[in-house]
């Protein structure tokens, strides 16, 4: 999931925030003029910054990133009226991929007209409305609470459509004694995804904007990144504990689902109707199901209406966040792997859910390892020689971590001996291919699993020195339009991959996602959804994430696309087995990529198979998941329909189960400003 550009999220594929560069000229030496500059913090590290330049009504902007090899860096240049109200802003540079982007808007007789790679338009306006900007900077959101903290109920309407609202949380005090600062903080929400959380000094200046796992904050108060952190853990804690109380059902000593088909993964056939009885969190009985059957007093029954009841789905490959639980859950994903996380707040959040405080899926740890170069992501370890390498396994393994990854500035020479501490410490070792080396390299040394097909497929489209820690290792999947499935260099390592029983995780979604994806259209992943999605997203997703410099470079796109499915294919046909993994957060990818997997030409069966048993069994939870039987975790999704016949069943789950709890989907949706999907199953009986 990637939020609005005003939002401050990390996420996944995509979790990183934008940039800039140079802005128009200002007198910065007027007396009117003042300027503020802010750095970007991501896991203890500036990765960028924003510097504004006031000067009366007019403001300039540099936004600036450069983190994971990748980053937006572009200019702002806006004019405010006498209420803050933006009334024109004007925006150019370059995205998170490096494609260019314009955009502008203005207010002028009460008419605003706007040119975005979302959408233009043109509205006349009785009221003051604030504009969504689309690919704005943090700025964006002190600009919106200036402007609606001078409005009086903190809340105004959005063009193109929308509502904006800021809320005061409370005010804080950060520093020692004798530097001590005053903040309030505020939350801005009714867009997006979820609520941003922003910090204004006593002055009215922007302070920071802040999540729980980064933030922007101004320059020479780096220091109190840490606890703004904190804070939004706390913060936001707190909103899904109460989420959790409202959003959970629960049954006391048992309840039942009646009239369902269920699904039997591997063998790929539906049972005859069934009754299935949940005790706490096990499946105590699956019975034939009869019409008129009476089932024990004070038994709460659901009636399944014939539809098919199928054990959770997996993400194979997720970056968890509190937000991204109620997305998982309410799209029938009950399980997911975290491929990269901060390691404190994961293990908080892990303990968190144990303890039924938060809602969202069972979630196992891959520990992150990173090497040191300008390229490094911010996630995990970030290991500078290769002891501290093997001392970030060895950490990892004393915390019960299953699984290793390793990203792309990793040393590949240090690689064999971590394969050798990872394997001896009976984990596994996965990941991205380090830069400079290929697939059957890190095969050879020691990989259990290779993390996204593009990974996997570099080794045949790029020369040996070309630098996969930039951008290229998503751009240059445009070469694989004239790559060769039949060439020795494609057949060696898919043998390679069998011989090794190395797996493979593809997030061919986040690849369709940049290929594919085009400015002003909704993208093929995304049209089941989006429409049902807060309009900041709904923007946000309408966009071009690649240069496209003529029509054989869009071409070069979508024939390196279908290639990548036809690896999907091939990688099937040759029995490598696959884990169905997003990079993402929303649970909405997760249903794309399984129908990638059909469109690649893998039979239903077998994809509903490799969504739901076959990771069950992987990760070693066969005894328990993976099936619905009696005597295993109440851990199923009701569907309306039968997947069997058409997957785009399992996109409107209509109950979800987790571990015996029961979540509907269309309450949870309702709470996050999503028009809902489905209606939850009828209760019939409750006495």
């Amino acid at each position: 999931m990637k939020p609005a550009k005003w939002a401050l999220m990390m996420t996944a594929a995509f979790a990183v925030l934008g940039a800039c560069s140079t802005s128009d000229e200002v007198d910065k030496d007027a007396p009117s003029a003042t300027m503020q500059s802010l750095n970007i913090i991501q896991n203890g590290e500036v990765v960028g910054y924003v510097k504004a330049t006031e000067n009366g009504d007019v403001m300039d902007v540099e936004y600036y990133v450069d983190s994971n090899g990748r980053g937006p860096k572009h200019t702002e240049r806006l004019v405010v009226d006498a209420q803050g109200v933006p009334i024109e802003w004007t925006i150019a540079g370059t995205s998170l991929m490096g494609a260019d982007i314009t955009e502008d808007f203005e207010l002028k007789d009460g008419v605003a007209t706007w040119n975005s790679q979302a959408d233009s338009g043109a509205v006349s306006l009785d009221a003051p409305a604030l504009y969504a900007v689309n690919d704005g900077s943090p700025w964006a959101n002190y600009i919106y609470a200036k402007a609606l903290l001078a409005d009086a109920d903190h809340s105004m309407p959005v063009i193109p459509s929308g509502q904006l609202r800021l809320e005061q949380i409370e005010g804080v005090t950060l520093g020692g004694a004798d530097t001590s600062i005053d903040l309030d903080i505020y939350l801005l929400s009714g867009i997006d995804m979820s609520p941003g959380l922003i910090a204004l000094d006593k002055d009215g200046a922007f302070f920071a904007e802040f999540s729980e796992s980064s933030a922007i904050i101004q320059d020479g108060h780096e220091d109190l990144a840490t606890p703004l952190m904190e804070l939004a853990r706390t913060l936001k804690v707190d909103r899904a504990e109460k989420l959790a109380k409202q959003l959970r059902h629960t049954y006391g000593a048992a309840f039942a689902i009646s009239n369902v088909r269920i699904l039997a993964p591997n063998a790929g056939t539906l049972s005859d109707p069934s009754t299935v009885i949940v005790r706490g969190t096990q499946i105590e009985t699956v019975e034939a199901y009869a019409a008129g059957d009476a089932l024990a007093d004070g038994m709460t029954v659901f009636d399944g209406q014939g539809g098919t009841l199928m054990p959770g789905m997996y993400d194979m490959h997720s970056h968890a966040s509190l937000d991204s639980g109620l997305y998982y859950i309410a799209a029938g994903v009950t399980s997911t792997r975290d491929m990269g996380n901060n390691n404190d707040f994961l293990a908080d959040l892990m303990t968190k859910l144990d303890a039924g405080t938060v809602v969202g899926p069972r979630i196992t740890p891959a520990g992150f390892i990173e090497g040191r170069s300008p390229f490094s992501a911010r996630y995990g370890i970030i290991a500078s020689t290769e002891q501290e390498a093997l001392d970030a396994v060895d950490w990892y393994a004393a915390r019960d971590y299953p699984f290793i990854k390793i990203y792309n500035s990793m040393n590949p020479a240090w690689v064999p001996a971590m394969a050798a501490r990872t394997h001896e410490k009976g984990m596994r070792i996965i990941g991205h291919v380090p830069a400079f080396t290929n697939a059957d390299n890190m095969i050879k040394a020691g990989y259990d699993e290779i993390t996204h097909i593009n990974q996997l497929m570099l080794g045949w489209l790029l020369a040996p020195d070309e630098d996969t820690r930039t951008p290229l290792r998503l751009t240059g999947m445009a070469r694989g339009a004239k790559l060769d499935l039949n060439s020795e260099k494609v057949r060696t390592t898919i043998s390679l991959m069998k011989e090794n029983d190395v797996g493979i995780d593809p997030t061919s979604v986040i690849l369709e996602r940049l290929m594919l994806s085009r400015a002003g259209a909704t993208a093929p992943g995304d049209v089941d959804y989006l429409d049902h999605m807060p309009i900041g997203y709904q923007r946000y997703r309408k966009r071009t994430f690649v240069t496209l410099e003529d029509d054989a470079a869009d071409r070069a796109y979508v024939e390196g696309f279908r290639k990548t499915l036809e690896t999907l294919k091939l990688l099937y046909d040759a029995g490598v087995r696959i884990l169905p993994g997003t990079d993402d957060g929303t649970g909405f990818t997760v249903h794309r990529e399984l129908e990638l997997y059909h469109e690649a030409g893998i039979p239903v069966p077998a994809v509903l198979a490799i969504g739901t048993q076959g990771p069950a069994e992987y990760l070693g939870y066969g005894a328990s998941l993976g099936t619905i039987e009696a005597g295993k975790l109440a851990d199923f999704v009701l569907l309306p329909g039968n997947p069997l016949v058409d997957l785009k069943a399992i996109k409107s789950p209509r109950m979800v189960v987790k571990n015996g709890d029961v979540y509907f989907p269309e309450e949870i949706y309702e709470a996050l400003a999503i028009q809902p999907f489905a209606s939850a199953p009828p209760m019939i009986q409750n006495e």
